[in-house]
């Protein structure tokens, strides 16, 4: 029996119990430090056979480590007991402080449940304070101290070595063996929890490292053009990282792209779909310069990248020449829109030209009175509403029914109307159309062939070109049909043009050796809204007639 006049043997097992402790602290893992507390409570504290019972995340609890038995540990390692019956053991017996005294006498009704548990047999107690082979002892460990915290483990001990149930000494250094321990487990867990962190941060960095070498790889040689720009702030679309397909392709070394953006190289014409695509992500076609000065058209697609999760974002660019297909579609269009032989405007795209210019609405009407009124719509001086006579501004207008129709769709369209003919001319202007019919031509293609014919046309074409404004349009209608628009000419300017374009015509043309020539008949006519393109047409169709039979083959005048 403990008595207090054996100070020496308190302070062996004090000495024994600080050397376990000691010894908790220095476990490399998580199993050793387990492992260590089983072993301190047998070498520390003087039991024969001790368990550490470690809480699982689900709650039950398993053995995590035995010492003192070998066939105790085989019998109970890694065997797991549920958390109710864990908790039906801890509210049993006894109470020493923290720890959980059940005697034989109680414990018998716990043999039949879960958890795992070993017991030699021996002889009943001769004594009152002597240890029975069925007594149980339990030191529970929490996270925090005097039992107020989660409930890490238990600690199962049996079978002193003196063979006495432990007295007040005994139970305090086991109660204080199992808040160090409690200690060492949490230590060796979070150890444990940040080896296994470092360890996949390590992983994640060698697999951002591979990342990053694999995307350095597909990025440098990449047979296609590729780029990183900054995204946003002062310095959005500046060229950070170009690989070498896309310096080849622009004719331009790397040091020199950097000092770059997207924009100091796009051309002029294309500003606006760069902007639109470099937003937010997305893909355009538009030119970009080479150093040289010329312009190669690209596909650019761009995909809005973040460097973390809230770090800055940055636009990854890819540049795909494709200016031999756009040179080719360009062929096809303008094939679809020129005449093959002549490379004017084909008929189609004549009459898309004139008719972009016209609208259904003929000048003049109530709506352009309407439209040049004042802010609401009305005559300044007239009542609110109402035009300059009182009548409402929408009546007799096709497709408005009074004011509940609402305002007239006006838009920035300027109306094409007919400049005033003869001593009334007022110095108008408007949108000429010269229809010219080419005289003497059929008897050339039946004397010479269509070989011969072809070439008069083409030089027709080219007298005809040269002799316009650039921005007018000449075109060819078919055979020996011609159509010129001049825009922004008077009357007499628009009979002028027609003159010199005749005059122009009528010099000879050597084809082959031989000279020929041909006449040429203009009839003028004026586009004007209200008109459709094929009336613009047919009326300078007819006047160009009315001209070629007015008039003798030597002294012909263009009609106006």
């Amino acid at each position: 029996m403990e008595t207090e006049s054996e100070p020496y043997v308190r302070l062996a097992t004090l000495r024994q119990l600080h050397q376990v402790v000691a010894e908790l602290n220095t476990a490399r893992s998580l199993a050793d430090t387990l492992q260590s507390v089983a072993d301190g409570a047998i070498a520390g504290l003087g039991f024969e056979l001790a368990a550490v019972n470690l809480v699982r995340p689900d709650g039950d609890l398993v053995v995590a480590a035995v010492a003192g038995s070998a066939g105790a540990e085989a019998l109970m390692a890694g065997r797991v007991g549920s958390r109710s019956s864990w908790e039906r053991r801890l509210s049993m017996g006894e109470r020493w402080g923290d720890l959980c005294f059940i005697p034989y006498t109680e414990g018998w009704v716990l043999d039949d449940d879960d958890v795992p548990q070993w017991h030699t047999a021996g002889p009943a107690p001769r004594f009152p304070d002597e240890w029975h082979p069925m007594d149980r002892l339990f030191a529970p460990m929490y996270t925090a101290a005097n039992g107020n915290g989660e409930l890490l483990g238990v600690i199962s001990v049996d079978r002193p070595r003196n063979g006495r149930r432990p007295g007040p000494w005994g139970q305090e250094a086991l109660q204080m063996y199992a808040f160090q321990s409690a200690i060492a487990i949490s230590n060796a867990r979070l150890r444990a929890n940040m080896q296994r962190a470092l360890v996949r941060l390590e992983r994640e960095q060698q697999a951002l490292r591979a990342s990053e070498e694999s995307f350095r790889q597909a990025f440098e040689y990449a047979p296609s053009g590729m780029a990183v720009a900054e995204m946003g702030g002062d310095q959005h679309g500046r060229l950070l990282r170009t690989n070498d397909a896309l310096c080849r392709l622009l004719g331009r070394p790397a040091s020199a792209m950097r000092r770059l953006s997207f924009s100091d190289l796009v051309h002029p014409e294309d500003i606006g779909t760069l902007l639109r695509t470099s937003a937010e992500g997305g893909r355009a076609e538009l030119r970009l310069a080479r150093r040289d000065g010329t312009y190669v058209w690209v596909s650019l697609r761009n995909s809005v990248v973040a460097d973390t999760a809230d770090g800055p974002r940055y636009l990854l660019t890819h540049v795909e020449d494709i200016e031999e297909r756009k040179r080719h579609e360009l062929a096809l269009a303008h094939r679809a829109s020129h005449d093959s032989l002549t490379g004017l405007p084909n008929s189609a795209e004549l009459r898309t030209r004139l008719g972009a210019r016209l609208c259904s609405r003929r000048p003049g009407s109530l709506a352009d009175a309407y439209a040049s009124s004042g802010a609401d719509g009305s005559d300044p001086r007239a009542p609110h509403g109402f035009g300059a006579d009182g009548t409402e501004p929408f009546e007799g207008l096709d497709g408005f029914e009074g004011k509940a129709a609402g305002p007239v769709p006006f838009d920035h369209h300027i109306h094409l109307f007919a400049p005033p003919d003869g001593p009334e001319d007022d110095g108008s202007k408007g949108l000429a159309v010269l229809f010219c019919d080419l005289d003497g031509f059929k008897s050339i293609n039946d004397r010479f062939g269509h070989n011969t014919g072809d070439a008069v046309l083409i030089e027709v074409a080219r007298r005809l070109t040269s002799g316009v404004r650039d921005g007018d349009t000449v075109a060819r209608l078919g055979g020996d049909e011609f159509v010129v628009l001049a825009d922004g000419l008077g009357t007499a300017d628009a009979q002028d043009l027609a003159v010199r374009l005749r005059n122009a015509i009528i010099p000879p043309i050597r084809v082959e050796g031989r000279a020929v020539r041909v006449g040429a008949s203009f009839g003028i006519g004026w586009a004007s809204c209200g008109m459709t393109a094929e009336e613009v047409l047919e009326s300078a169709d007819q006047r160009m007639y009315v001209e070629k039979r007015s008039r003798s083959k030597g002294n012909r005048r263009a009609a106006g």
